[in-house]
C-alpha cells in the first residue's frame, strides 16, 4: 500500500491556513483526529473521518485556535502533539518561547510554560507510565524537562553546545531520549541519571577520533535538525544540514552506515519527517523542497518522490491504521496521499457507465506493471 501511496484525488482537507503548516500530528488513540500548527500561530484540529460516506470528502475542520482566540500563539507554532493516552489533551510550542498545555473540549489552556529563547521541539512519550515529562528543544543548549504533574520545568539535561533543533522520546524505553542540536551532536539520555547522558553518537564508530586533532563525536557535519525512532525503538534516523540522514542502533549508538544519498536539507530550524509503521519493509518519508521522498528505512533505497505540493514541504504525518501520509507545506495546503485502489470496483464503472480506461488509466498501469514482477 505504500508503494502505492498517491495524491488522492476524492480527499480534500478543508483550507483553513493562511500561512504555512509548519507541524502536524494525528492521534494514536483512534488515528482520527489531526491537529496542524502554522506560521501564523493558528493551531487547526481536523476529523479524518468520511462521515458523509461519499467517495469524494473534505476533511473538515472541527475547530481552530485561530488569530482571534485570547491564547492564541503570537509567532509561528513549530510542534504540535496530542497527548498520547487520550484525546482530551493536545500540547504545541512556538516561537513566541512558550509550550502549551490545551483542554481539547475547551479550546483554553490548562497550563503554560515560559521559556528564555525560542522553542523548536517538544515531544510526549508514547509509552511512559512513570513520568508525564515533555522534553523541550530551545535556542538554549539546555534541553528542558516540563513535568505535567507539578507543572515546573526545574528539570534541564546539559551537555549541547547550541540550540536543541529535535528532541524525542524512545518508543521502547520510557527514560530514554533523544536529542538533535546545531552543534552537529545527537545526544541519548536517561533522564533517572544525574549526568543524564548516555552516549553521544559518532558518525565514524569510533574510528576517526584517534588519528584527528577533533576527538568531539559529531552525528552529522551540520545542524542536526530531525530526529525519529522506528516504531519498535530499536533504530533512530537522524537528519542533518549536510544533506545527510543516517540510522543509527539506538541500543549501541552504532551508525549502521547505510546509504541514502544526498537528502537536501535548506531548513533553518526542525525537520518533521515520519517513518511508517507496522509496514514490512519500513519507509521513511521526509520533506525534500516542494516533494516528499520515500526510502526504505534498512536499505537505502530511495522508492518514490511524492509531488502534489506548490512549495517547501515543512512536515509529514503517517496514519498507520490506513497506511495513509499527510504533508503539510509553506504553500498553506494539507494533503492526503492514499494507496490507489487495487482495481476499480464494478458497482463505480456500472454507475458512471465508463470504459474501464477511462476511469483512471493510472491505477491500470502500476498494477499491471507489480504483477509482472512478481
Amino acid at each position: 500500500r505504500v508503494l502505492s501511496l498517491e495524491l488522492n484525488k476524492d480527499r480534500d482537507v478543508e483550507r483553513i491556513h493562511g500561512s504555512g503548516i509548519n507541524t502536524l500530528d494525528i492521534e494514536p488513540v483512534e488515528g482520527r483526529y489531526m491537529l496542524s500548527g502554522g506560521s501564523d500561530g493558528v493551531i487547526v484540529l481536523y476529523d479524518l473521518e468520511n462521515l458523509s460516506r461519499k467517495p469524494s470528502y473534505t476533511c473538515k475542520a472541527l475547530f481552530s485556535v485561530g488569530r482571534s482566540h485570547p491564547d492564541v500563539h503570537r509567532f509561528s507554532v513549530e510542534t504540535v502533539q496530542w497527548y498520547p493516552h487520550d484525546t482530551g489533551m493536545f500540547t504545541s510550542s512556538s516561537f513566541d518561547k512558550t509550550l502549551k498545555i490545551w483542554d481539547t473540549n475547551t479550546l483554553q489552556p490548562a497550563d503554560i510554560f515560559h521559556f528564555e529563547g525560542t522553542v523548536y521541539s517538544h515531544h510526549m512519550s508514547p509509552v511512559a507510565t512513570k513520568h508525564c515529562l515533555i522534553a523541550v528543544g530551545t535556542k538554549s543548549p539546555k534541553v528542558q524537562l516540563c513535568d505535567l504533574k507539578s507543572g515546573s520545568s526545574s528539570h534541564i539535561l546539559q551537555g549541547h553546545r547550541q540550540a536543541v533543533l529535535a528532541v524525542s522520546w524512545s518508543p521502547r524505553h520510557e527514560y530514554v531520549l533523544a536529542t538533535g542540536s546545531a552543534d552537529g551532536k545527537v545526544k541519548l539520555w536517561d533522564v533517572r541519571r544525574a549526568s543524564g547522558c548516555l552516549s553521544t553518537l559518532d558518525q565514524h564508530n569510533g574510528e576517526k577520533s584517534k588519528a584527528s586533532s577533533e576527538a568531539a563525536s559529531t552525528a552529522h557535519n551540520g545542524r542536526v535538525n530531525g530526529l525519529c525512532y522506528t516504531s519498535d525503538g530499536l533504530h533512530l534516523l537522524t537528519i542533518g544540514t549536510d544533506d545527510r540522514m543516517r540510522l543509527w542502533n539506538s541500543s549501541t549508538g552504532e551508525n549502521t552506515l547505510v546509504n541514502y544519498g544526498k537528502v537536501c536539507n535548506e531548513s533553518r530550524k526542525g525537520l518533521k519527517f515520519a517513518i511508517s509503521c507496522g509496514c514490512n519493509p519500513e519507509f521513511v518519508f521526509v520533506p525534500y523542497g516542494s516533494t516528499i521522498a520515500v526510502y526504505t528505512v534498512f536499505t537505502g533505497e530511495l522508492i518514490t518522490m511524492l509531488k502534489g505540493h506548490y512549495s517547501t514541504v515543512n512536515c509529514c504525518v503517517f496514519q498507520p491504521h490506513f497506511q495513509e501520509l499527510y504533508t503539510g507545506s509553506k504553500d498553506c495546503n494539507i494533503l492526503a496521499w492514499i494507496p490507489a485502489p487495487q482495481e476499480p470496483d464494478p458497482d463505480d464503472i456500472s454507475e458512471k457507465s465508463l470504459p474501464q480506461q477511462h476511469l483512471n488509466p493510472a491505477y491500470e498501469d502500476a498494477w499491471s506493471s507489480s504483477d509482472d514482477e512478481g
